[in-house]
């Protein structure tokens, strides 16, 4: 399946959920220049842009040890009402039948991580089952940013004017609360071990919560970085936040730390929804950065 590929003796399978145009470009990035974005046109063509649109990806990481499973990230989900951001609601993908095809079943995931709890993240993580949400993988471990849950759970109110509360409607009721009362979540903090090799860093700034999920395996080492990074462009730009960031300094930030680390380490990066090859490697160019696939 294209978007594989291994840290170490780790096998890493793409699943994916959806593809598509998703929005120009002025509306994604924050701070937008024509003329910045319009220099790498030809480059982003038909991978990262299509008619003029963000060509985007909805796909979760399912890294296999050969002693346990972990998926990251979960996606939008099926059937699930979505009035703030209408593209993601009512999805009826095949998901599970691209999860069989790559040779697992719900049941056989050990773990399941989730970068941050926005909604398409975290949408697999329950199905409806005789009127219920129901937690999908039924075996697993789910694992949850502990701000994040704050964040957005309704009956804390932490954070009581995130931008994203429209757009993130409905979520924490029917895709993450579901897991927390089964019992199977751990709401985690920064430094959390999720697996051997494999732990769980704040990255603040896209959501209160939002972490990395850095994995090493036999001298490889690659960084989950949910929505750190959209788009390529944002590597070129590390400034640029996408308008979902809650704290748009901080996000930038933590990008620019996350694209230095990478570099020094030689570490491929994996976002959620890059298109192909879908991860990316970044080298230092002056006092920047410049992607590179392989």
């Amino acid at each position: 399946m294209a978007g594989e590929f291994r840290i170490g003796s780790h096998k890493v399978h793409r699943i994916e959920e959806w593809q598509g145009g998703f929005a120009p470009p002025e509306a994604l990035f924050a701070e937008y220049e024509a003329s910045a974005f319009g220099g790498h046109v030809s480059a982003f063509e038909p991978d990262f842009l299509r008619d003029g649109l963000i060509y985007g990806y909805l796909q979760s990481w399912l890294i296999d040890t050969g002693e346990e499973t972990v998926l990251v990230d979960t996606g939008a989900g099926n059937g699930k009402s979505r009035p703030g951001i209408p593209i993601f609601g009512d999805l009826e993908s095949d998901f599970l039948t691209r999860l069989g095809e790559a040779g697992f079943a719900p049941e056989d995931i050990d773990k399941v991580f989730c970068t941050h709890l926005h909604i398409d993240h975290v949408g697999w993580n329950t199905q409806l089952v005789d009127g219920e949400w129901k937690p999908t993988f039924p075996n697993a471990l789910y694992f949850f940013p502990d701000l994040d849950e704050q964040a957005w759970n309704p009956d804390k109110e932490i954070y009581p004017s995130l931008g994203g509360a429209a757009v993130n409607a409905n979520v924490f009721e029917d895709s993450v609360a579901p897991v927390i009362a089964s019992g199977q979540a751990r709401l985690i903090e920064s430094g959390h071990s999720i697996a051997d090799g494999m732990t769980a860093f704040a990255s603040p700034g896209h959501t209160p919560g939002h972490m990395v999920l850095q994995v090493e395996a036999d001298g490889d080492v690659a960084l989950f970085t949910g929505d750190i990074l959209h788009h390529p462009m944002q590597v070129l730009r590390p400034d640029w936040n996408s308008v979902y960031c809650e704290d748009r300094a901080t996000a930038a930030a933590t990008r620019r730390k996350v694209l230095e680390q990478a570099a020094d380490q030689h570490a491929r990066i994996v976002p959620a929804h890059f298109g192909a090859p879908h991860s990316v490697f970044v080298e230092r160019d002056g006092d920047g950065f410049r992607p590179i696939y392989r």
